[in-house]
């Protein structure tokens, strides 16, 4: 890219995107097409500098499940922090007021403390946690899914293989991204093996109720037996696979996992940073997925838009871990404690839950609608996250009808809303993850003007290649 990206009518924001593109590398972002500028968000809404609405099909990637700057998890999270309106008025007495503080790195707050014990308590309150009863806090879901790697190999240093799989998503740092992609990807860990990942089998959602074939799946796990025996240490997947195109397989895969790991006394990480607090229809991925992981990494959507992550699992492998071995500056930070306990505040206190099957159910029947447009060909998702794959289209292929939908659906309509949505997965899978606490006529509002833009869309492919 040699210039930064512009739309007409949008002059503050092309400002601050050639800003952007002048001060920061693009690879410090992922590409989007519409490069959104974001001047203000309640809800689950976004407002360009320009004053355009636009729905947030996003979350800020699966982070806001309880929307953008929500007044009741804003009072509890200020509540925890300490803060009283004159603090944030700054019209108190002196240059300082006394609250909690903002860092506390190699001591101890008490709202950190609280937030272990109601995390932890969280997750065991739902089946499928009972393993879980240590928390190792992290400021990004990547650094969680290292430190969850690191206590496993700790635990004995002589099985060294790590099995991850395929496509999947853990991160793009050490051994987060070691375990991210597939073996083609360059700088590969050594030490890393990678296992199949149902997508043919559940590349539409139609096929969800489908009878999964696991035999192939269990004599794949049985070669990495056979060929590795004790050396395997642990095994790190996700519940669907996010950044690899939303596939969302049959129950049964990862039970099939579930029993390999016990089988053999393996570690099951589960890499639930995209899918825990209510994305996928229930609190935690594993009870949807009817497993008990050794292991569960949390983030996103943990703090509400709070950078913050954890994995929590078993006391007695973390144990191996000495002093400082899990430690870093931002870990546990009070910030993070305090946002980890308003969401939990809130998810326990309100119908966030109930909503969410709700809106599921809409979102479902809207999507698969989109067919229909000549746009779409498939559509994947529980819960409220969904993957929608873009056709070939008008002599573009679906990855370019894919970046065309993202600017369509971003400019919206003339003087009327548009969308938010980042780059396509995998080349051509939208992601669909608005909170979830929008209320139903947002959200058949947002899925009425989602299928006129499709239509747009469509036309306008059609006729270019009519005219041609």
């Amino acid at each position: 890219m040699t210039t930064a990206i512009h739309f007409d009518n949008e002059n503050q924001s092309n400002a601050v995107r050639d800003d952007l593109f002048q001060t920061e590398p693009l690879a410090l972002r992922t590409f989007t097409p519409s490069q959104a500028v974001l001047a203000k968000s309640a809800g689950c809404y976004h407002w360009t500098p320009e004053g355009r609405r636009l729905y947030d099909f996003t979350s800020g990637v699966l982070v806001a499940n309880l929307g953008h700057n929500p007044r009741s998890w804003m009072k509890r999270f200020s509540d925890y922090m300490g803060w009283k309106p004159e603090h944030v008025t700054g019209e108190g007495e002196g240059e300082y007021f006394d609250a909690l503080t903002l860092t506390a790195y190699n001591a101890v707050t008490p709202i950190e403390t609280e937030a272990s014990k109601r995390l932890i308590a969280s997750i065991q309150s739902f089946k499928g946690g009972n393993r879980c009863d240590k928390v190792m806090w992290a400021a990004s879901g990547s650094e969680a899914v290292q430190k969850a790697l690191w206590a496993c190999l700790h635990r004995d240093p002589e099985r060294d293989i790590i099995l991850a799989t395929r496509y999947g998503f853990h991160g793009k740092k050490g051994l987060a991204g070691a375990v991210t992609g597939s073996e083609t990807d360059a700088d590969r860990d050594p030490r890393v093996k990678f296992i199949s990942f149902p997508r043919t089998e559940c590349d539409d959602i139609s096929k969800a109720d489908d009878t999964l074939d696991v035999s192939v799946y269990q004599k794949e796990l049985e070669e990495m037996w056979t060929e590795y025996g004790t050396r395997i240490n642990c095994l790190i997947t996700e519940p669907y696979l996010g950044g690899g195109g939303s596939y969302h397989p049959q129950v049964a895969y990862h039970k099939v996992l579930q029993d390999f790991c016990r089988a053999h006394d393996i570690m099951l990480i589960l890499d639930e940073v995209q899918a825990n607090f209510g994305r996928t229809g229930c609190m935690y991925a594993f009870e949807k997925y009817q497993i008990e992981p050794d292991f569960v990494v949390l983030g996103k959507g943990l703090g509400n838009g709070v950078p913050v992550a954890a994995a929590v699992g078993r006391n007695d492998v973390i144990a191996s871990l000495k002093y400082g071995e899990a430690s870093d500056t931002w870990s546990a930070n009070p910030l993070s404690s305090a946002a980890v306990l308003a969401t939990l505040d809130e998810f326990e206190g309100t119908d966030v839950m109930d909503n969410t099957q709700k809106l599921s159910q809409l979102y479902i029947d809207g999507l698969n609608v989109l067919k229909e447009t000549g746009i779409i060909a498939k559509v994947r998702g529980e819960g409220m996250v969904f993957g929608i794959e873009c056709a070939e289209l008008g002599g573009k292929t679906s990855q370019e009808v894919a970046i065309e939908l993202v600017k369509t659906c971003y400019l919206g309509e003339t003087d009327g809303d548009g969308i938010h949505l980042l780059g396509a997965l995998a080349g051509n899978v939208l992601r669909i993850s608005p909170p979830m606490t929008m209320t139903e006529a947002e959200a058949e509002a947002s899925i009425a003007l989602l299928n006129r833009m499709c239509v747009k869309l469509a036309e306008q492919l059609q006729g270019a290649t009519a005219s041609a």
